[in-house]
């Protein structure tokens, strides 16, 4: 008899407007992508195992530790790094006799929110399997918590609030849910991984030093998010795009902004013709988005890839979480 799988999966995400900014108290607003990440669940009688299909990598005969970290009997450390975020979901959990299987189409170290949708896949994936009923708000509660832990304090509830519940969230304090439409548009990806324990520190020792600068600059931050709600809403995409590249250059005065992603910013919005664009997460490294004029997108992705960045056109406002049980 074939065995019984249960199966999540959860997408990813981009930041539109607002990063850094939002540490201040000003909004910031986020949307689900299309790309997700799928975790499958069996049983296996009197074992743990984690597989990362993707990478090619399994962890077996581990522990995990007080902090969700992997204490590996015998696999690389690489592996033991890469499952940390779902042994932080099987120790919340208390899951035994299991195969956790992951596979993503999320770019890691990216800011595109991959290892929230991996959290709430798999916390919602082992869940499910162990037969507990737990409703969206508790995973996106119990996942923005395991992040939190795995990352020692980082992690934002726009993340997995995102990953849960899909569509556009604004996060002011905590993460509500925003009712737009679905934007086309493009994102595109340097080489170079971002690091957004070190950004936020980085930006947060220059709004110390400088406070009567950072202020007003994270104010006006505030000021483009909140009016690119109705831009949104009412489909004025040219101001969108002005908004964006204002977000943009106010990103860039407080360092966020690398030579690579302004590659991609300027080719996308010069021969790509994007109405605007901008990085999206902390900086740094990692992604950057593009606006395209309606039927562009692919000016833009080709302007993307002839300044050596990889692209993909997305749609904003994707699914949230899909669990599927009793699979065979």
């Amino acid at each position: 008899m074939p065995c019984v799988k249960t199966r999540a999966s959860a997408p990813g995400k981009i930041i539109l407007f607002g990063e850094h900014a939002v540490v201040s108290g000003t909004p910031a607003i986020g949307s689900a992508v299309g790309l997700r990440a799928r975790v499958t669940v069996e049983d296996l009688p009197g074992r743990l195992e984690i597989a990362l299909r993707d990478m090619g990598l399994t962890v077996t005969g581990f522990s995990v530790g007080p902090n969700g970290e992997v204490i590996s009997l015998g696999s690389s450390e690489e592996a033991a790094r890469a499952a940390r975020y779902v042994a932080g979901v099987v120790r919340e959990l208390d899951a035994r006799d299991i195969r956790v299987i992951v596979e993503s189409e999320i770019p890691v170290a990216s800011g595109l929110g991959s290892s929230a949708a991996i959290v709430v896949a798999a916390l919602a994936a082992v869940s499910s399997h162990m037969g507990l009923d737990l409703s969206v708000n508790q995973v996106a509660a119990q996942a923005h918590r395991i992040e939190k832990m795995v990352q020692q304090g980082l992690g934002s509830p726009m993340d997995t609030a995102l990953s849960a519940f899909g569509g556009y969230q604004m996060v002011c304090g905590g993460a509500s849910p925003l009712e737009l439409p679905a934007i086309e548009m493009v994102v595109g990806c340097t080489s170079r991984p971002h690091d957004t324990r070190s950004e936020v520190a980085r930006v947060q020792e220059l709004r110390s030093a400088y406070p009567e600068v950072i202020g007003p600059i994270f104010q006006a931050v505030g000021e483009i998010t909140r009016r690119a709600i109705p831009c949104i809403r009412d489909g004025s995409l040219r101001e969108l795009g002005t908004l964006m590249n204002m977000n943009q250059g106010l990103l860039e005065s407080i360092g966020a902004g690398t030579r690579e992603l302004s590659e991609l910013i300027y080719a996308a919005r010069g021969a790509g013709g994007a109405l605007g664009a901008k990085l999206t997460g902390a900086g740094g490294g990692g992604c950057m988005i593009a606006l395209p004029e309606p039927g562009r997108q692919r000016d833009v992705l080709i302007a993307l890839a002839q300044s050596r960045g990889s692209g993909f056109p997305v749609k904003t406002g994707a699914e949230g979480l899909i669990v599927e049980t009793g699979i065979r």
